[in-house]
């Protein structure tokens, strides 16, 4: 299969032979599989037999204004003809009955009484033509927009089917392994050296010092594994991590070979395979087990009791799972011009320079010109003085003028610098830009030597006091490392450093001149995301720098003792690897400064498992880091080049709003996988050095940049971006060259290349420029609509049908939103006052593919109001359902199971296709949902339930809870912890966790809870005790040794059953359990309920199925919904869907019409007349209804459920999709009377796991007090909180030492023993005093004999008496 797609795709995209470049000929045969005359002679075969030579499409591409054509290009470089002879079927190639006839004869083979003798289809005009004529004409065609139709959603599954949605987590991991972790060990320390620190007084006169030399080889990973009781190694399969709370992970090893110089003598000493430290694997990747071969298919994840649904692409880190969150930052290497945030700058310009793959910080450089100066002459006129550019340098204390750095860059006559700045003065603008910069220039006229230019720049950063050699010399290192350090570290990339900084210049002169605008920083083609390969490289490469500095100090140890007979293996610290990442991964903290300088934290999370689709999300969660506090709104509105990179529904509410988003469905994320100096290699006959040309003629040249680095120039810009294209399309050989991004810019004249990792792209069709239609023809579309498995997405990419496209080459695209688009009459568009036809470059693959998992699920999304999705997007992360399908295997802390969870009705196309796998694990049922105003208790978003649903099932689901305990030992104050029964006569009472002996009741005989027991609110679970040591009240500094209950209780205000207890061994043979405790939950009034379209409500009553209105037929709605939620919030959608799952259960159709901005096919016959003034969406489905002698839009009249009484109003009921969220009352009702209160302040605890108190805050406060409820006021502030009694001296006012047992007083402020008041005020009010009084301020509290009076006394004056 794979070979007849190759051979017919490429004879109708790749260059001819009539080509006259030589590396396009060599490229096209290769991807032939022929050799360069073969390919020759079958293109010169094609073009005699082609009769359609005037529909060849030229390679050459109209100039832009004031430009000349492209030096060198080639002038008739022309691709084959479309309907080229298709090649025979290759006899090894085995193909379907169906395919087979597909390619023979252009058609399936139609039933057999529709055949001929002959058995092929029964046409007279096509029985005309011979079989090889047929069979072109109909293989070569091009499909309809129509058949289209039937085939996206094809292209669609067959990405998810090779791809997944989580490919980009799994590449990236994948790729550090491979790649990442050997790079670091080979570049980073290629040679590590140690010489023996010599004692002269010891030291013989002959003898040298020793010299211990070592390098790292080749890094090995084994497969995951625990080693069990420090010995024993035992492979570890992903489900035995969680139970057992341990690090999915792989041991590392790494080839080490050493060099002993003793005195002349060299011995040599080789290490295999020598242990370095563990780093966690990431699920579903590559080196997990999961993926090895002995899994086959969903049976062996099922015997391993893992998910076969499960996507991968996190770690299990202590048991836990965690997700690395992608991160964004700004794309290194790029030029940035902004207005200055300084306030004697006008416009500034930066540079990150960023060398890849190097753990060198980024160094920036920025430019900055002053703002205009006005001064008045003589003469009395004004007049405007120079705006000098200025540089910053790294480590550079003060800006420097741009015409010393150039200078220091070798560059001494002024002529030199303004041709790297602007090279021509052809161009009146070229005039302008030039006197603009003359200022410059006279602020460098005083340092015209390179020497002087380097002692300026060393004097601003130099010590202090250091000579004019040093100074130099530390200038002359600044510029060789840290200015423009991508470009290259040595001397000789100094020209292209010089080229580079004029370019700085020029985009900043042009800005100022009003020619380009700032550059935008929230574009996402300035953006880069850093997936977990790329943040783990980092924190790899620290901790391997620092092991090895480990290592250096012990070996130094060893040879300064003239030991050279240590084990170099013995000095690795394997710990510092094995902790380092662990810790990283487990607490989310870096502790590296990121490009913004700041330190990164929360790069992981708890992976969230409440649902199906909340796993999905989390995985492709983006973070921007921007502190949420700032309110900053570029930053959090949705920019136009997120188009299909970014969900524009999925964003959290409140300050993470806009800086917390989800990468759209199709979007993937580049890994950079492509080596840059051989992808240099391959393009070097494209593009010649500066140094070739004479600035003079470089404006009839292109620039190439390739990742930011100024490579060269070219006069065959269009042969090199069709090349880049046609390796991309063709490259079944590299799989790495699909993440190329090309973009040509005509008016700067520049061709921009990148190779990087962290830009995210999308696949988009790819249309045929000169024809007008799309590269999927009809063999294509017969072979996808079969599905076969031969034919994937890898298929589609290699031969030419679909590519990816970054935000950068996307804006040089012109991309149709269907195929339709492509139609003659709808590519004429009216731009500006001008008629034009458009040319498309690509067409998508859907619209719907711009949204992300969460809003992928909404129904006729594109008929709601906007935020109404944004609230679905969160909700539907709530909901509760099936997270997974090996739920009873598994012990998470904390999870939901829904009973009777439903595959909706009303579905869209990617939550079927294989895409969001709902139809296997959904999240809601499908409710009769009936729209009315029924006894008032759905006001406000409250909704009725029906109790016989709730009876029979409706939304109840079991919540699990698991508890865990181990066997700690030797711990610092604490040693022989022990599970098992307690023995109460060694436990005092204040030692034990509860004073009740019921609470331990329940235990078992091994001091563990007994399956299928019911436990409630601190009943013990597991009995654990331990000996500690605390220090004896009796002997002063002796310690003693004291048995304490260490028992896990149940959790407060919680019952359940006992449902699943495991017993286990740690790899330390440590004593381990588990207890998961499983609870019903049933809903009850208070519980939250939500459709699919942010419409969210609270149960207001349940009433009896009898009391509840009903239909007719007898049909009982199972929630009623208020009217009042549906017009202001213009959530459309949700009545299209009502109506959609009415006809859906009528027709017993699922074909996912909910599909938003596409159409609704339910019936083949015509809209109804009496519904043709409705759209066609609403038409169709009300055809449908009126068919099955429904009413047209939904409304049916209903009884009422009390009375029996018709109601007045037609009702709008039908099947709705509802959620139940984990928003539960149970989980969330809370009182108390008396209970634990803060050991300092004596206030009630706060929360309703530490059974605190209910908080009576400000606004409360302010509520009783504006009801003139005083005492209730007194009552909740201190009688209910922390009333305390005070003794105060009456004469000081400061507060007493009082002995009540003795009744008597001190006071220490005056040496009063009498005269003491008792006062009763707020704990936390005494304790505020006594810190006052710490502190040296003596707050004093004066009593009065007499009573203040209630009510003033009013005088004859009409005012009170004071």
């Amino acid at each position: 299969m794979t070979k007849i797609l190759s051979m017919l795709q490429t004879m109708d995209r790749v260059t001819s032979a009539q080509s006259d470049d030589e590396e396009l000929v060599e490229d096209a045969a290769f991807l032939c599989g022929q050799d360069e005359a073969e390919y020759r002679n079958h293109g010169a075969s094609v073009r005699a037999n082609n009769s359609m030579e005037d529909q060849e499409i030229s390679l050459t591409e109209p100039s832009p204004p004031d430009s000349s054509p492209d030096e060198g290009a080639v002038p008739n470089t022309r691709l084959p003809p479309l309907n080229h002879p298709v090649p025979p079927l290759p006899a090894d190639l085995q193909l379907p009955p169906d395919l087979e006839n597909l390619y023979r004869y252009g058609k399936p083979l139609a039933p057999a009484d529709a055949r001929g003798e002959s058995g092929t289809v029964a046409d007279p005009e096509e029985e005309e033509l011979d079989e090889e004529t047929r069979r072109q004409r109909y293989v070569q065609s091009d499909i309809s927009p129509e058949e289209y139709d039937r085939i996206a959603w094809h292209i669609v599954g067959s990405h998810f089917a090779e791809r997944g949605l989580v490919r980009q987590q799994l590449d990236s991991f994948d790729t550090f392994l491979e790649h990442d972790i050997q790079r670091i060990v080979d570049d980073e320390f290629p040679a590590v050296t140690v010489v023996q620190e010599l004692d002269y007084k010891k030291l013989k006169h002959d003898e040298q010092p020793i010299t211990v030399t070592w390098k790292f080889g080749q890094v090995y990973l084994s497969k995951p594994q625990n080693w069990e009781a420090g010995t024993e190694t035992v492979v570890s399969p992903p489900q035995d991590s969680r139970l057992r709370n341990l690090t999915y992970s792989s041991a590392i090893y790494v080839d080490i070979s050493q060099t002993i110089d003793r005195n002349n003598k060299i011995e040599r000493r080789h290490y295999g395979k020598v242990y370095l430290g563990k780093v966690p694997v990431m699920v579903r990747s590559k080196f997990c087990l999961l993926n090895s071969r002995a899994v086959k298919g969903r049976q062996g994840l099922a015997e391993l009791k893992e998910c076969p649904l499960d996507p991968g692409g996190y770690f299990i880190i202590n048991g836990c799972e965690k997700v690395v969150i992608a991160q964004e930052r700004m794309a290194p290497n790029q030029i940035y011009v902004h207005h200055s945030t300084i306030k004697k700058y006008e416009y500034s310009a930066e540079f990150s320079s960023v060398v890849t793959n190097s753990s060198r910080p980024p160094c920036k450089l920025s430019l900055h010109i002053h703002r205009p100066k006005k001064n008045i002459d003589m003469t009395g006129w004004e007049v405007n003085l120079g705006r000098s550019v200025v540089a910053i340098l790294p480590n550079v204390r003060h800006p420097i003028p741009v015409a010393i750095v150039f200078r220091a860059l070798g560059l001494e006559e002024d002529g030199s610098i303004l041709d790297r700045i602007v090279p021509s003065t052809r161009n009146p603008h070229d005039q302008e830009e030039r006197t603009l910069f003359q200022p410059s220039l006279v602020d460098g006229e005083l340092f015209r030597t390179q020497e002087l230019a380097l002692n300026f720049i060393g004097n601003r950063a130099a010590a202090p006091g250091a000579a004019r050699k040093e100074r130099i010399r530390f200038a002359r290192e600044i510029i060789r490392r840290d200015v423009f350090p991508h470009v290259g570290l040595d001397d000789n990339s100094a020209d292209k450093k010089r080229w580079l900084l004029g370019y700085m210049v020029h985009q900043l002169l042009a800005t100022v001149l009003g020619w380009r605008a700032v550059d935008d920083r929230d574009h996402y083609g300035n953006k880069r995301v850093d997936l977990a390969g790329p943040l783990l490289r980092t924190v790899f490469r620290r901790l391997f720098t620092r092991m090895v500095r480990e290592m250096k100090m012990t070996v130094q140890r060893h040879i300064n003792r003239r030991n050279t007979k240590f084990d170099l293996g013995v000095t690795i610290r394997s710990r510092t690897i094995t902790d380092g990442l662990m810790y990283a991964l487990s607490t989310g903290n870096w502790n590296d400064r990121g490009y913004s300088g700041e330190s990164l934290t929360g790069i992981t999370q708890n992976l969230s498992r409440l649902t199906y689709l909340s796993t999905l999300s989390h995985l492709r969660r983006l973070h921007t880091p921007v502190n949420p506090d700032t309110r900053l709104a570029p930053p959090r509105m949705l920019h136009n080049t997120q188009w299909g990179i970014v969900c524009p529904s999925e964003t959290p509410e409140g300050m993470s709003c806009g800086l917390v988003k989800n990468l759209a469905l199709m979007a993937y994320v580049t890994v950079g996988s492509t080596p840059l100096q051989e992808f240099l290699d391959s393009i070097e006959d494209y593009f010649s050095p500066m140094a070739d040309f004479d600035p003079e003629y470089l404006l009839t040249l292109t620039k190439v940049i390739v990742n930011g680095s100024w490579v060269g120039m070219t006069t065959k810009p269009t042969n090199l971006v069709r090349l880049l294209q046609l390796r991309r399309r063709t490259s079944g050989r590299n799989i790495s060259e699909y993440e190329i991004s090309v973009s040509r810019n005509l008016w700067s004249r520049e061709v921009r290349i990148f190779t990087d990792a962290g830009r995210v792209c999308r696949p988009l069709l790819i249309v045929d420029e000169e024809r007008q239609a799309l590269s999927i023809k009809r063999l294509e579309m017969g072979i996808l609509e079969e599905a076969s498995p031969n034919y994937g997405w890898k298929e589609l990419l290699t031969t030419g049908m679909i590519e990816y496209l970054d935000v950068s080459e996307e804006e040089t695209a012109m991309i149709a939103m269907h195929p339709r688009d492509l139609l003659p009459n709808n590519r004429r568009r009216k731009i500006g006052d001008v008629n034009a036809t458009v040319k498309y470059t690509h067409c998508e693959i859907h619209p719907s593919m711009i949204l992300g998992v969460a809003a992928s699920i909404i129904p006729f999304s594109n008929h709601n109001q906007s935020p109404r999705n944004t609230y679905q997007a969160g909700m539907g992360k709530q909901s509760l359902g099936v997270y997974s399908t090996n739920f009873n295997e598994r012990m998470d802390s904390d999870c939901h199971v829904l009973y009777y969870p439903q595959k909706p009705l009303v579905t869209t196309n990617a939550m079927m296709h294989g895409v969001l796998k709902f139809d296997e694990l959904p999240a809601g049922i499908n409710c009769i949902v009936a729209i009315a105003s029924y006894t008032g208790y759905n006001q406000e978003d409250s909704v009725i339930l029906n109790q016989a649903a709730v009876q029979r099932g409706l939304f109840r689901h079991t919540r699990y809870r698991t508890y865990s305990a181990i066997e700690a030992q030797d711990s610092r104050f604490r040693k022989q912890e022990e599970i098992g029964k307690l023995d109460f006569k060694k436990l005092t009472i204040e030692d034990r966790v509860s004073c009740e002996d019921t609470a331990y009741a329940k235990l078992d005989d091994d001091g563990i809870v007994e399956l299928g027991s019911r436990v409630s609110g601190d009943d013990i679970l597991i009995g654990k005790t331990a000996v500690v040591t605390v220090a004896d009240n009796f002997v002063q500094g002796d310690r003693r040794e004291k048995k304490v209950d260490l028992s896990v209780k149940m959790r407060s205000a919680e019952t359940g059953h006992i449902d699943r207890v495991m017993i286990t061994d740690s790899p330390d043979q440590e004593r381990f359990c588990k207890v998961r405790v499983r609870s019903v939950r049933v809903p009850v009034m208070g519980d939250k309920f939500a459709s699919r379209h942010g419409q969210k409500g609270t149960v207001g009553i349940i009433y009896p199925a009898e009391d509840m209105p009903f239909t007719a037929n007898g049909i009982i709605p199972d929630i009623i919904i208020n009217p009042h939620a549906i017009p202001s919030r213009m959530t459309i959608g949700h009545l299209m869907e009502c109506i959609s799952g009415k006809a859906a259960a009528l027709t017993g159709d699922d074909d996912g019409y909910g599909t938003p901005f596409s159409t609704v096919d339910l019936t083949n016959q015509p809209i109804d007349p009496s519904v043709a003034h409705v759209p066609d969406k609403v038409g169709k489905i009300a055809a449908v209804l009126r068919e099955k002698n429904f009413e047209a839009f939904g409304n049916e009249l209903m009884l009422n459920g009390h009375t029996g009484v018709k109601l007045s109003s037609p009702i709008f009921i039908g099947p709705t999709y509802y959620q139940r969220l984990k928003h539960l009352v149970d989980d969330k009702i809370y009182s108390r009377n008396r209970g634990a209160v803060n050991v300092l302040t004596r206030q009630p605890q706060e929360g309703r796991a530490m059974g605190g108190g209910l908080r009576v805050g400000e606004m409360e406060r302010d509520c009783l007090i504006s009801h003139g409820a005083s005492l209730n006021l007194r009552e909740r502030f201190m009688d209910c909180s922390d009333a305390a009694r005070v003794h105060v001296c009456n004469k000081c006012g400061l507060i007493c030492i009082a002995k009540l047992k003795t009744n008597t007083f001190e006071c220490k402020g005056c040496r009063r023993k009498h005269g003491v008041s008792q006062v009763v005020l707020p704990y936390s009010c005494k304790l505020l005093f006594q810190e006052l009084m710490s502190m040296g301020v003596a707050p004093r509290i004066f009593m009065s004999d007499e009573p203040l009076p209630t009510i003033l006394p009013v005088g004859k004056d009409g005012g009170a008496k004071v």
